[in-house]
């Protein structure tokens, strides 16, 4: 395949698709649970839909409209955001090895589309660097389809707000999917690990205002994963070579 061919028609923008569709529904369900609470919190059709956009963090945009409807400081909203979205600093170091030849254009798409399921199953699907095209593939693939799920589903939260009944359950429903989703990514003993240490926190600091226990729990997970990292085998390491 050539360079000049667009990345719809690589063979691993159709896997990486395809990969996403398999948690496209509790994706979409999410969405659509985001969308009712923007709505919900005050916010207008035009501001909640510009906040899905411009923001596409649900996990960040969930964390921090409780805290606007509750008054709190800016800066507690500020801070908690940040805290919540500070893994992608992680996702960004993890990806340095595969991408740092792209354009820098390309590199802020990238990581504007990047979500935590996509950054889980594209080092599943490529350990090492390799081939630039192809995982870009992979990846555009892979957002694509996350990216239009969430913002569907939220637009649509937003303009049925007023008219689907709490006693729907949704929130429980969402939060049932993104209990899922987030099962998808505990890929190993350290996601497992942070996954654990990140609940115990939540629970010993849950008497914070404020949902601030949120921040302690992320802190302490982010915490946990720096070690295991650090005294973890380099993950591309090179080869001993043998003496003559």
């Amino acid at each position: 395949m050539t360079a000049s061919q667009p990345l719809w028609r690589h063979p691993e923008f159709a896997i990486g698709a395809r990969e996403t569709r398999d948690v496209a529904l509790g994706i979409g369900a999410w969405g659509l649970v985001a969308g009712i609470a923007m709505s919900k919190a005050g916010l207008g059709p035009v501001f909640a839909v510009a906040m899905s956009l411009f923001v596409f963090g649900g996990s960040a945009q969930l964390a921090a409209l409780p805290l606007m409807v509750q008054g709190a400081p800016l800066w507690v909203i500020w801070a908690t955001a940040f805290c919540v979205n500070l893994r992608f600093i992680i996702f960004s170091a993890g990806w340095r090895p595969y991408f740092q030849s792209m354009p820098r254009l390309r590199r802020l798409l990238l990581a504007y589309f990047t979500v935590d399921f996509t950054y889980i199953a594209f080092m599943r699907r490529f350990p090492r660097p390799g081939d630039v095209r192809a995982q870009t593939a992979y990846v555009a693939g892979n957002v694509s389809v996350g990216w239009l799920a969430w913002q569907t589903m939220t637009l649509l939260g937003v303009v049925l707000a007023d008219v689907i009944p709490e006693r729907w359950g949704l929130g429980f429903a969402g939060s049932l999917a993104l209990l899922g989703i987030t099962a998808s990514l505990l890929a190993d003993r350290a996601t497992w690990i942070a996954a654990a240490v990140a609940a115990c926190a939540a629970l010993a600091a849950f008497a914070l205002p404020f949902h601030l226990n949120v921040v302690v729990a992320i802190a302490a997970a982010m915490a946990v994963g720096v070690l295991i990292d650090h005294f973890s085998p380099p993950r591309f390491a090179q080869p001993a070579k043998e003496d003559a």
